[in-house]
């Protein structure tokens, strides 16, 4: 059985790595996306053309099995580990909220490339910037639970995240000035 349970985490830490990657390259590019209205005819055509074709591709190939894969090994772990090991650890029941969570992202990134396909602009490059961090805190969260699990004093870590997410929110107007002052930056 430890034979099995060692192949469900490799597939799952396969799975979320996989995940997060394509979650943090398809709001990258909606930047990008927003970013080639500001780009003269026909450029701007062509590259909100292939930005499209691309966050298809990237949600469809990448984020869609990795999420499945992610949810069906973790699933796996949960069910070799058994209901009284899931009972006696709530870290778990955190990391599962967190998941969820994760899951409710990803659809909304769906929902963000139909409306950029339909020519909706429904947040600036600046909005997408601070979007592309919420996978940021919840990977760091999540890694905080997978490792410090019941050990882990959960109102100083939801202290830290904060704090964490509130200095990525500063990085991310600090660069946004350093990139109004340099555009060819």
């Amino acid at each position: 059985m430890q034979a099995y349970y060692l192949l469900f985490k490799s597939l799952h830490v396969f799975g979320f790595v996989a995940w997060f990657a394509g979650l943090f390259y398809l709001v990258r590019m909606f930047v990008y996306h927003v970013e080639a209205n500001e780009k003269p005819q026909p450029e701007q055509d062509i590259l909100k053309k292939q930005f499209a074709l691309m966050e298809n591709r990237v949600y469809k190939i990448i984020c869609n099995p990795a999420m499945m894969i992610t949810w069906t090994f973790g699933l796996l772990m949960l069910i070799t580990n058994g209901l009284e090991w899931l009972r006696v650890n709530p870290w778990m029941h955190i990391k599962l909220t967190l998941l969820v969570l994760l899951v409710v992202y990803q659809l909304w990134c769906k929902r963000i490339i139909k409306k950029l396909e339909a020519g909706e602009l429904p947040f600036n490059s600046y909005q997408f910037r601070l979007a592309n961090e919420v996978p940021t805190i919840l990977l760091l969260s999540i890694a905080l639970l997978a490792v410090y699990r019941n050990t882990l004093d959960f109102l100083w870590a939801f202290l830290g995240i904060i704090g964490f997410g509130v200095l990525l929110v500063v990085f991310t107007k600090v660069y946004k000035r350093f990139r109004e002052r340099n555009p060819e930056a």
